[in-house]
C-alpha cells in the first residue's frame, strides 16, 4: 500500500524542483524529504528519484506516481471539499492571484461584498489577494501558493491551462482600439466607428511590456492585419496607455476592463473590424472547486462578472470626453457597436 503522504512529498519535489524547495513548501526539513523519499522508493521496490549532477530526478517509475499522484491528491482534495461542505463549515482563508484590471473590476467588489457581509461569517471566505500576470499567477497555483488564480486568453493568443486544474469562464469582453479624436479624425474614423488596423499601420503604438501576454495581444492583432506595430511607449499600466493616447502620443489597443474611469484628455475608442475579445477565467486545482469558501467566492466573482458585463453592454465605443472614460458614460447607442465587436456583449 503506498503512502498518500509519500505521493505528496514526490509531487512537491516534482512541482518545485529542488529538495530544498519542497522542503520549504510543505514546511519539513530536507533530511525529512529525503527519507520520506526513501520510505517511498522501499515500498515500490524501485528507485523514484536518481542524481545528476547535484539534483534528483524523477525516473520514468517517479514521473509515473506522479501521474498517479495528481489524480489521487485531487480525489482526496475533493472529499475534503464535500465533508467541509457537510460540516457548513468555509469559514476559511481563500488566497488569489489576479492580474490587474480583474483585481480592480472584479475582486475589489466582492470583496467590499465580502466585509459588508462580515468577513468570515457563515461560507463567507477571507480573502488573501497578490496581484500577478495571468502565467505567474498560474505558476503560483500550481505551487499551492494561492488557492484561485484570476487569468485571461485572448482570441488570437488562447490560455493554455495547467493539468490537474479546472477552469470557470466569468467573462468575455472586447478588446478596442483607443485613439486621440484628432488622430481618429485626421484618419476620417468617425466616434464609434469599426476599425480596420491596418489603416493604423502607419502610426505610432502604445503597447503593454514585452514581458507580458498583452503585448503578444497586440503583435498578433496588427499581425494579422498585415504590419508589426512601431512601438513608440511600452507599459504594462493600461492606465498609463490610455493617458498617453489622450496626449495624442499614438494608438492603443485596450480590452474593455482595463479602460480607466478618467484620463487627462479625451480618447476615441473604436471596435475592430476583425474582432478580438478577451476571456476572463477562475482557475483552481482539481478537487478544490467544491470547497465551500472556494465555491462562494466563485460564486460572488460570477455574480460580479454579469454586472460588469451588463456595464459594458450599455457602453459604446465613441468618443469620450475627458474625466468620463468609465464604461456607461458614453451617451450615444454603442451597445450594438459592443456586440458586433465581441459577439456578446
Amino acid at each position: 500500500m503506498l503512502d498518500v503522504r509519500r505521493l505528496r512529498v514526490l509531487q512537491y519535489l516534482a512541482t518545485h524542483g529542488t529538495v530544498a524547495a519542497a522542503a520549504q513548501a510543505l514546511y519539513l526539513s530536507a533530511p525529512a524529504i529525503s527519507q520520506q523519499l526513501a520510505a517511498l522508493e522501499r515500498e515500490v521496490g524501485m528507485p523514484v528519484v536518481e542524481k545528476r549532477g547535484r539534483t534528483l530526478h524523477l525516473t520514468p517509475v517517479g514521473e509515473l506516481l506522479v501521474s498517479h499522484a495528481e489524480i489521487v491528491l485531487s480525489d482526496l482534495a475533493a472529499a475534503e471539499s464535500d465533508l467541509e461542505a457537510l460540516r457548513g463549515g468555509g469559514r476559511g482563508t481563500v488566497r488569489v492571484a489576479a492580474f490587474s484590471s480583474a483585481a480592480r473590476k472584479l475582486i475589489a467588489p466582492v470583496w467590499a461584498r465580502i466585509l459588508a457581509a462580515g468577513e468570515g461569517a457563515g461560507a463567507t471566505p477571507a480573502l488573501e489577494l497578490v496581484e500577478q500576470e495571468p502565467d505567474h499567477a498560474l505558476e503560483a497555483l500550481r505551487r499551492r501558493e494561492v488557492d484561485l488564480a484570476v487569468v485571461h486568453g485572448y482570441t488570437v493568443l488562447p490560455r493554455d491551462f495547467p493539468a490537474g486544474c479546472e477552469q470557470t469562464k466569468l467573462l468575455e469582453e472586447p478588446v478596442l482600439l483607443a485613439l486621440h479624436p484628432d488622430h481618429a479624425a485626421r484618419m476620417g474614423i468617425a466616434p464609434g466607428e469599426t476599425v480596420d488596423l491596418a489603416r493604423l499601420s502607419d502610426s505610432p503604438w502604445l503597447t503593454p511590456g514585452a514581458e507580458s501576454s498583452c503585448y503578444e495581444m497586440v503583435q498578433r492583432a496588427c499581425g494579422a492585419a498585415g504590419f508589426v506595430p512601431a512601438c513608440r511607449s511600452r507599459s504594462s499600466d493600461f492606465s498609463v496607455l490610455a493617458a498617453l493616447v489622450a496626449a495624442g502620443a499614438g494608438a492603443a489597443l485596450l480590452p474593455h476592463m482595463t479602460i480607466p474611469d478618467s484620463t487627462p484628455g479625451p480618447i476615441s475608442l473604436h471596435p475592430l473590424l476583425h474582432p478580438v475579445t478577451r476571456t476572463v477565467y477562475t482557475v483552481n486545482r482539481t478537487g478544490t472547486s467544491r470547497r465551500p469558501d472556494i465555491l462562494h467566492l466563485t460564486e460572488l466573482l460570477l455574480e460580479t462578472a454579469r454586472t460588469v458585463a451588463a456595464e459594458q453592454g450599455h457602453a459604446a465605443p465613441g468618443t469620450v470626453a475627458t474625466g468620463t472614460v468609465a464604461t456607461g458614460t458614453v451617451a450615444t447607442g454603442l451597445a450594438g457597436a459592443q456586440r458586433d465587436a465581441a459577439g456578446h456583449y
